[in-house]
């Protein structure tokens, strides 16, 4: 049975995220240097050692793509096109827009947007491969505009190769794991260097990520998934369900339920067991909920928000759009008994790629802005530089940086 906790005792909670991240650091190093070093060689030693790859080249033919786009059954083809509608609609809404405009006078000031010219999707395929994690990771960088975008997966089951294809991608590598995120940091004979790496993966592909950020852009450490949801009321088997869903995904996955309400703690937690009985996922589920989950009795809504922002929750389920003002930190937050977190799994647009272990407190979930540049813009016009001049002279002298004092007196001559 899943526990049922008073709030003082949350921070066992908060403190068993991301433990194991160091010891995974240790056994992802050496295989990160060996494909810097061999390249291919190293690449494909580790993929039939880890994942029994056969084949000679990591990467996919165009026609195995075609071939699996054949065999995708029409009802999941309908699924994949009504998903990307919204995907790509939700990306279009986030794309920053160029902009000149002059402020102050005779100084124009803008910026441009460019995409970054190769990026990199990693779409586990272990336990549960994940054609909508190919969505999430490639249809923003398609809004973005990138030219070359690259695909990795351990395992290239149809759904994944044919979501591919449907989706326009050709670039796709049978790989996975640490030698997966080295490949594309890197960059080998087979496998182009990545601007920036994003998606997914257990946590040897994060200890990865997290010891190649600098060498290779990426998007963030993602550790165990989690979901915090709170509530005062509300359908047993529907709560139930929600921390369920969140479960399956991995043993070390954390689902928890913050409640004013003894009796629904009570309820859920009866109910959690009832579905976990006939759960097909239930090896998974049950270890997750025993080790990682909880539902805890807390004082307030109020108390509950301090709780989540505390615990910067990747998923966060609210009962009313009116606790969205006292919220701070959370990856995605899912409002109203309607809502569950399978909704932006899967369909509903926004990115389910988003930060663990507390770095929502940092940032939020991927988004088309991780695939672009930002790049400032400015023109000076001779009398603009003028009005600076004065500024920008004192500011250099009282750093010693003379010369910078100078390139702008060249222009103007001294005020």
């Amino acid at each position: 049975m899943i526990r049922i906790l008073e709030s003082k005792d949350i921070g066992r909670l908060l403190a068993h995220r991301g433990a194991r991240l160091a010891e995974a650091e240790a056994v992802v190093r050496p295989i990160l240097e060996a494909v810097r070093k061999r390249g291919d060689k190293a690449l494909v030693e580790y993929a039939r050692r880890f994942d029994g790859f056969a084949r000679k080249t990591v990467r996919v033919a165009e026609k195995d793509l075609r071939a699996a786009r054949g065999k995708l059954a029409p009802e999941f083809r309908a699924a994949v096109d009504r998903a990307a509608a919204n995907i790509r609609r939700y990306a279009e809404r986030q794309m920053p827009r160029a902009w000149m405009r002059e402020m102050p006078p005779g100084v124009r000031l803008g910026q441009i947007v460019r995409p970054l010219d190769t990026v990199a999707a990693y779409i586990p395929a272990g336990r549960y491969p994940l054609p909508s994690t190919l969505m999430m990771t490639v249809i923003p960088a398609q809004v973005a505009g990138v030219g070359n975008i690259c695909v990795a997966t351990p395992k290239p089951v149809a759904e994944i190769l044919g979501t591919a294809a449907m989706l326009g991608v050709g670039s796709v590598f049978e790989m996975g794991g640490a030698q997966a995120i080295a490949a594309f940091a890197f960059g080998t004979r087979t496998v182009p260097r990545a601007d920036r790496i994003v998606g997914p993966g257990n946590i040897y592909v994060a200890a990865a990520k997290k010891l190649l950020a600098g060498e290779v852009g990426i998007d963030f450490v993602a550790g165990p998934t989690e979901i915090l949801i709170i509530a005062a009321e509300g359908d047993p088997r529907w709560l139930a369900a929600d921390l369920l869903a969140q479960a399956e995904h991995d043993v070390d996955a954390s689902a928890v339920l913050l409640t004013t309400s003894r009796r629904l703690a009570r309820a859920v937690a009866e109910e959690v067991d009832r579905q976990l009985a006939v759960l097909p996922t239930a090896a998974v589920a049950g270890r997750a909920i025993a080790k990682n989950s909880a539902v805890v009795l807390v004082r307030s809504l109020d108390d509950a928000l301090e709780v989540a922002n505390r615990f910067a929750p990747e998923h966060l389920s609210i009962p009313d759009r009116k606790l969205l003002a006292g919220v701070r930190h959370a990856g995605s937050v899912f409002v109203g008994a309607y809502s569950p977190e399978a909704a932006g799994d899967y369909a509903s647009g926004p990115n389910h790629v988003l930060p663990t272990g507390g770095a929502a407190r940092q940032r939020g979930g991927l988004a088309v802005t991780d695939y672009l540049k930002v790049i400032s813009v400015q023109e000076l016009s001779e009398a603009g530089l003028r009005r600076l001049a004065p500024a920008i002279t004192t500011l250099a002298r009282a750093e010693g940086l003379e010369a910078h004092a100078r390139s702008v007196e060249a222009r103007v001559g001294r005020q």
